[in-house]
């Protein structure tokens, strides 16, 4: 009997080094999952900036026009806006779709406000449905390629001026634009505490 306590101290030990090598694996895993939400959003065009859309954003920056200048009025494509927003905030389109041939030149209005009580920093991501629909959907402007600091209550106003290239599949006839609106980490101070709004704006804010 006077092993039996010996026993279970060593069970308990190699219980407890498991549990320890399961947190760690959890933990890692943790840490693992942006780079495979990167690579997956990557690979099936999703919230993220391809580079022909950043190729056909500097082209029309240079050239001011459309990089396809041949229309298809055989064909008319429904263009529907979406918009999401990870916050407090207020993020819209100003019209819920658009009819536009391929080839053409068109422009949709977002509006976004910061409704919180302090200033931040945010980003819009793109995606398409339907997928394929992706390499065809060009952006001349678009707001999603730059971040914004917002003051509190702050209301701004972007265009998204795209051209639908006529190679688009004829089996396309809609295509849905999204967007997802989020906070920046780390590029403004957190909300301040009644302390610290006492004391002033910290430094680097707007």
């Amino acid at each position: 009997m006077s092993r039996w306590p010996a026993f279970v101290a060593r069970a308990n030990w190699r219980l407890l080094g498991k549990l320890v090598v399961v947190v760690g694996a959890m933990f890692g895993f943790g840490f693992a999952l942006v780079p495979m939400y990167r690579a997956i959003c990557d690979a099936l065009g999703v919230n993220v900036l391809s580079l022909a859309e950043q190729r056909t954003q500097n082209w029309g920056r240079s050239a001011g026009t459309a990089p396809n200048s041949q229309v298809d009025r055989t064909r008319t494509i429904t263009v529907e806006f979406d918009a999401n927003a990870r916050g407090p905030w207020d993020f819209k389109p100003a019209v819920r779709s658009l009819q536009v041939h391929p080839g053409e030149l068109a422009t949709v209005m977002y509006e976004f406000r910061n409704a919180q009580g302090r200033t931040m920093a945010a980003q819009a991501i793109p995606s398409y449905a339907p997928r394929q629909a992706s390499p065809h959907f060009n952006k001349l402007e678009c707001f999603c390629f730059n971040e914004y600091t917002l003051a509190p209550g702050e209301t701004r106003q972007w265009p998204v001026v795209f051209v639908i290239d006529p190679k688009l599949p004829r089996d396309v006839t809609t295509i849905t634009l999204s967007y997802t609106f989020f906070e920046v980490g780390g590029k403004v101070p957190p909300a301040p505490s009644s302390k610290s709004a006492q004391a002033g704006p910290r430094a680097g804010s707007t």
